[in-house]
């Protein structure tokens, strides 16, 4: 694992979370990095997203930190545009940068309000602790509900030398971004403009993030953030952005499957491939539907090839085909030709089904050119006993 160059991470317990336990995290970028952002599309928005968003248009694309904590998502509150504001200013102040090269994050319970002494008078020991080697405590600090830190990395070589991209994430209830997810930070020491960053993780996030849903519900704090500080000195040529721009969609889309692998309660990861729709966008509908829909995931939490659940759900998309084309198939096994139910074991297929990993592909004959990958995973009894009890 190389890190990124010119980046430097701590984290802590603040007394935020109600367990002792990390619960705030900074990000610092040596020098001012160009920046890039794409947030929660949620019409109730907190207030940490709301801020973050008027700092990099302040900014004009450049960012020195990221401040994260978990435990209260400051969202809904009396105070949440006071607090966010608050600890930005902190920030700045130990850091010597301007507010609005700040930037919050928050994560967790929705409508408690948020004490900003607990995380200014944390702000010291985070600065004292601040190093490249404690990446991995951030994505560990930022964690709610998550069973496992999700991280992953690439290692560029381009003309003059090799670029590093680093990225954390967290996330396992709450998720249809649409967007982002979540929080999800990702660095690397190429040097690279605001607005070609922006357009490299708008066209990742696509590919990668907004082909993900554990339960349909999109967060009011989704945010993800690029970052590339140049630290590395090489500056890509437009050839190799398209390079890089690949990399950084294999270490979103190795982050969004591992959040469709956590997620709350779940057992299985399910990979949807949808083929032969008219257009991409009618085939991430299909694949949305069929990944939103309670019947199909608890099918495959309980191993049944019940094939009819996912004609229905890619039915309920709102995208024209007709249904006497489409071929489905569990597992690598047929379980639907031309619209009707072909020949298997089922007895074969369930115990296929019991694996850890569920893959269904949906494929419309007729020459459409339209397909999409996405990522959810199966609804369990556990989903259930993780949500009814989150607050307590």
């Amino acid at each position: 694992m190389k890190l990124p160059l010119g980046y430097r991470y701590a984290a802590t317990y603040a007394g935020i979370r109600k367990v002792n336990k990390e619960d705030l995290a900074l990000i610092v970028s040596d020098t001012p990095a160009s920046a890039a952002a794409v947030m929660t599309t949620n019409r109730v928005q907190a207030a940490p997203v709301k801020i973050a968003r008027q700092h990099l248009r302040a900014s004009r694309g450049r960012v020195s930190a990221i401040l994260a904590n978990a435990g209260n998502a400051n969202c809904a509150t009396r105070t949440g545009d006071e607090v966010a504001i608050a600890c930005c200013k902190a920030v700045a102040k130990l850091l010597k940068v301007p507010v609005a090269q700040v930037i919050p994050a928050s994560t967790g319970v929705i409508g408690v309000e948020l004490d900003p002494s607990l995380i200014v008078n944390a702000l010291p020991r985070l600065m004292e602790d601040l190093t490249e080697s404690r990446f991995p405590d951030v994505s560990h600090a930022i964690m709610t509900t998550d069973l496992v830190p999700k991280v992953a990395f690439a290692e560029v070589p381009l003309k003059g030398g090799e670029v590093q991209i680093a990225g954390m994430t967290k996330g396992s209830g709450m998720i249809q971004p649409n967007m982002a997810t979540t929080l999800g930070f990702v660095m690397t020491d190429a040097a690279i403009s605001p607005i070609h960053l922006r357009e490299m993780l708008v066209r990742a996030s696509e590919r990668s993030f907004n082909r993900l849903s554990v339960d349909g519900d999109t967060s009011t704090n989704d945010i993800v953030m690029l970052l590339a500080n140049g630290a590395s000195g090489i500056k890509p040529s437009e050839r190799e952005r398209r390079t890089l721009e690949e990399s950084l969609y294999l270490v979103m889309e190795d982050l969004a499957e591992q959040i469709a692998r956590d997620g709350e309660g779940a057992t299985k990861l399910i990979t949807i491939r949808v083929l032969g729709a008219v257009d991409e966008e009618s085939a991430t509908r299909i694949a949305r539907s069929i990944a939103n829909s309670p019947l199909v995931k608890t099918a495959i939490a309980g191993s049944d090839p019940n094939w009819g659940r996912i004609l229905s759900a890619a039915g309920n998309a709102g995208v024209e085909f007709d249904p006497m084309k489409v071929d489905i198939s569990l597992n690598g096994v047929p379980v639907c030709t031309g619209g009707l139910a072909a020949e298997f074991s089922e007895a074969d297929l369930k115990q296929k089904l019991d694996e850890r990993e569920c893959m269904i592909r949906f494929e419309i004959k007729g020459g459409g050119k339209g397909e999409t990958r996405f990522w959810t995973c199966d609804f369990t009894e556990g989903y259930i006993k993780i949500n009814a009890s989150y607050r307590s």
